[in-house]
């Protein structure tokens, strides 16, 4: 009898410990990106909203369609067994963690597997920087996501869009349009940024590092014309 016990225990345990894995193995199949913006036509082809752009070209590559939901535009996705929840933030660029922290809770995902994407002054035109954790570096958007996830370990995708601005025009030139010569890059360059994503999705933070991380310069100048 008291055999029948244990064995009927021991059953019970292995299931328990079974159904732990298989949660925790269906929540690192899940991920959320984030394309950081303003709304507002007026901010489409802004350098700030590099976010968007990248945002929208991978919906469109896996064929999602956004939805306008609570704190942002919302696209989901399933990519050879990884399910992606693309999210652009209704909430502008300062109180950008407001929706990152909401998705996140929402869709119970793990901060790593966090990608947010995001324009860098301090890169080139077009270069590409992947990490896993990092300070704001001046960047409102990543200041809030920071202050309210109370954490800056998450991954980052830091899209450059240059400095060549006047002193104290730094404002002016990341809420400014593209230039020509850029906009005819754009395309090619934000295809290499969506493959980054899906690299990051399926092979892992440290192999799309190694692959993606560029200081490579395009040939259009960052200034305006």
């Amino acid at each position: 009898m008291l055999r029948k016990i244990a064995g009927l225990l021991l059953k019970k345990i292995h299931k328990s410990s079974n159904t732990g894995m298989k949660t925790s193995e269906k929540d690192m199949k899940k991920f959320l990106i984030v394309g950081l913006g303003n709304i507002g036509p007026e901010y489409k082809y802004t350098r700030h909203n590099i976010g968007f752009l990248i945002a929208d070209r991978l919906a469109e590559k896996l064929n999602a369609s956004f939805k306008t939901e609570r704190y942002g535009e919302v696209a989901k996705a399933n990519y050879r067994g990884k399910k992606l929840i693309i999210l652009k933030p209704s909430t502008y660029m300062n109180l950008s963690g407001k929706a990152v922290r909401y998705w996140l809770e929402k869709e119970k995902i793990d901060p790593k597997n966090l990608l947010i994407l995001t324009d860098d002054v301090n890169l080139d035109f077009g270069s590409l920087r992947l990490r896993p954790k990092g300070s704001d570096g001046g960047h409102n958007g990543l200041k809030n996501i920071q202050e309210l996830l109370q954490t800056n370990q998450y991954p980052r995708l830091r899209f450059g869009i240059g400095k060549d601005y006047p002193k104290g025009k730094q404002v002016d030139y990341v809420l400014g349009k593209w230039t020509e010569p850029q906009m005819k890059e754009l395309p090619g360059l934000i295809d290499k940024a969506t493959d980054a994503i899906i690299s990051f999705v399926q092979e892992g933070l440290q192999r799309t590092m190694n692959q993606f991380n560029t200081r490579s310069k395009p040939t259009s100048k960052t200034a305006n014309n």
